[in-house]
This record gives C-alpha cells, structure tokens and sequence, in this order.
C-alpha cells in the first residue's frame, strides 16, 4: 500500500446475504474506493447464512434475531481484539452507513483511534415507523431524535440529494453535510441489451408492452399503487417485480384477486449481473415509492437506456433531472404517462436520451472520487491521483 493509501472501515448494519439498494450502494463504494488502491474493511453484523472464512476484509460480529420477521439483524456490541488491533487500530478514517448499534460501534471506534468520521444517510427512518413495535408517532419522534443525535456526532454527513439535506437541517443536523449520491457502474447498464430470454422473463416475447420495477416487496414502497395501474393497461401489458419482500404474498394475493395473476410477474430476488439484461429487455420502468433518499435504480433504468416513470416527489426530481415522466400517485395518471412514453414514439426517445445522459453524473469511479475527496479534506490531506 502506498504512502497516499487510506485504511478505510466501514461499519454497516446493512449487507450480504441481504438484497437492497444500501447493500449495493456501499459495496460499490467500497469496490470503487479498493480500485483507487485503498484499503477498506467491513464491519456487519454475522448472519446465519454467513461463515467464517469465507469473506476477504469482511469482519462479521456476533448478532441476535430481532423480535419481529425480519431478515435484518441486532448487532452485538462486541468486535474481535486481533480486528481491534490489527484493523482499527490502524485505520485512516471510519465510514457508518447506519446510525443504529453497528454504527454507534463506528463512532466509538473513530473517536477512540482519533481517526475523522463519515455518516452516510441512506434511510428516512420516518417512514419506516410502521415497523416499529410502538405507536408510530412516537417511533418518528424518536427517529428524529436518534438521527439528529447519531448526524451530529460525525465530522461529516454524506446524502444522496438537497431535499434530504434540508430534511436533516429541518430535525436540527448541524453538522457538515455533503451532498454525495451513491454511483453505479454505468458500463453494466448501458451497454445492456435486449434479449429473448429478458422479454420472457418479463412477459412473453408478445407485441405488448413489457414494464419492469425492482424493489424490495415492502409497505413503504407502495407497490400496490402499480398493481391498480396495471389493471388500467390493456391486457397484453406486463409489468415484472424484480425483488422479494414481506409484502409479496400480499402483492400475489391482491394480483390473483384483481384477474392480474398472468400479468404481473413476480421474480423474487435477481442477481445484480442479471438486471442489466433485464432493464435493457423491458419497455419502460415504473416507480412508485416516495419513501427513498435516492433510488439507485432510478439511476440504472436511465443508464439502461429506459424510460422512467415515477410518482412525483422532491428526491425523485432531484435524481432524474428531467429525464423521467414524473405524476400523482394515482393509477390512472401513471398508467397514461406509461401509455405516452413507452415503445418508439417521440416522447419516449426523449427520455431514453435525457436518461442516459443524466445518469452519467452518477458514474462510480467519479463518485468514489468525490468521496476520497471529502475524507482526505477531513483529514487535512492533499488530495491523491486517481490511481490507473
């Protein structure tokens, strides 16, 4: 390792084996950053699907089951001396990407070792209060407060778009933000194409449109919302579920019930190097949550060349700069706004233009660039050549 090198930990409560957007949010930033020829290591939380020895800079501390059906995990407090003191001990700069136990385990450690430390947002914690084994007013309550507490103890704050800048100022962050979204690796996606076996995946290699969403199966992402859309399109229309989640039984329910069953194909999880071929293969992609920071995959549908449309909210603006058919969330406006930009007519060669050139700024090796900035800023360091 050279001289400009960085020893970079992350501690997140969020990975592998678990599927979602943080997961491959901070895996990309770690892969990018390794690239630039610093070092980072993981600290997360073991699950019963992991073991030992199986994982390179990995470092898996003990957890217990929450007390709801859930695949996530509670952290315990406890890491490894020989990680202590061969990893930590040693490190430049330690990088939470959650404000809960695993990321409170980064605070300590960063302010034991005297090294900066770097809070990603990536949750509204708000709208996940639904979750919570309380009233869910008093769960938002204290997500602000825990949000508000665990921000300000970080040198610096990282968040995908203003609007979840002025979110944080408004529950009283005053720490320094930087506004920083997560990046994909933009040569995947667009140059991604349309396959047979993508089409059928999605629906059939019919003449009718194929639409895809990938999301986790949850409350939050509205996904019922696509559901009644779809029963609004003609009925050659498709519409694919890349994801899994503690809704999707619902979801199936609810499509069975509404004569859906045919055309609203649920997937379950999809592997990351499988969903290129996938976005290239549909015709457009639908988006209904509000509830996000980013969308990461808001990102790789406009990389991939497909049109977007989405329910209208201040972050998904931000994100698709004009580059997505944005409306209410209501059924019959986004079954329109599907039925204007899909297939080769003017409005949709538009967006699948607009798309791909907005998701350039998105690009991962230009992320992690920016980020490598923000650390060595915190730690009073020139800033290093990009490495290749």
């Amino acid at each position: 390792m050279n001289a400009a090198s960085l020893r970079i930990a992350f501690f997140t409560e969020c990975y592998h084996p678990i599927v979602n957007g943080i997961v491959a949010a901070v895996d990309g930033l770690a892969g990018a950053l390794r690239a630039r020829g610093h070092s980072v290591a993981m600290f997360t939380p073991r699950f019963p699907a992991t073991s030992a020895g199986e994982e390179v800079q990995i470092y898996r501390m003990p957890s217990l089951p929450l007390p709801m059906p859930t695949d996530y995990r509670l952290t315990l407090p406890v890491v490894a001396r020989r990680n202590r003191l061969t990893v930590l001990a040693r490190c430049s700069l330690i990088h939470t990407h959650s404000p809960f136990i695993t990321g409170w385990m980064g605070a300590h450690y960063a302010r034991r070792f005297g090294v900066p430390l770097v809070f990603t947002y990536h949750t509204r914690l708000d709208r996940y209060a639904h979750y919570a084994p309380i009233d869910p007013d008093v769960a938002r309550r204290l997500a602000a407060i825990l949000t508000r507490t665990y921000a300000n103890a970080a040198d610096a704050v990282t968040v995908p778009t203003r609007d979840i800048e002025s979110q944080l100022r408004a529950v009283g962050v005053t720490a320094r933000i930087e506004v920083i979204p997560s990046g994909i690796a933009l040569e995947r996606f667009a140059c991604a194409e349309a396959t047979q076996s993508g089409r059928a995946r999605l629906g059939g290699n019919g003449p009718g449109l194929r639409l895809l969403t990938v999301s986790r199966l949850a409350q939050e992402k509205n996904l019922s919302l696509l559901l009644s859309m779809l029963s609004r399109l003609p009925d050659d229309v498709t519409l694919a579920f890349a994801g899994d989640g503690p809704e999707r039984e619902r979801l199936e329910a609810a499509a069975h019930a509404a004569g859906l069953a045919r055309r609203a194909r649920f997937l379950g999880e999809v592997a990351s190097e499988e969903l290129p071929e996938l976005y290239a293969s549909a015709d457009a992609f639908v988006f209904s949550s509000t509830s996000e920071t980013q969308g990461l995959v808001l990102v790789e549908a406009m990389a991939a060349g497909l049109p977007v449309v989405a329910v209208e909210a201040p972050q998904t603006r931000e994100v698709t700069k004009g580059a997505a058919r944005l409306c209410p969330g209501d059924a019959q406006a986004m079954a329109a706004a599907v039925w204007s930009v899909a297939g080769d007519g003017e409005e949709g060669r538009r967006l699948r233009e607009q798309g791909r050139c907005a998701a350039q700024e998105y690009e991962l090796t230009r992320i992690a660039g920016r980020v490598e900035r923000l650390y060595r800023e915190l730690r009073r360091e020139p800033l290093a050549p990009a490495a290749g």
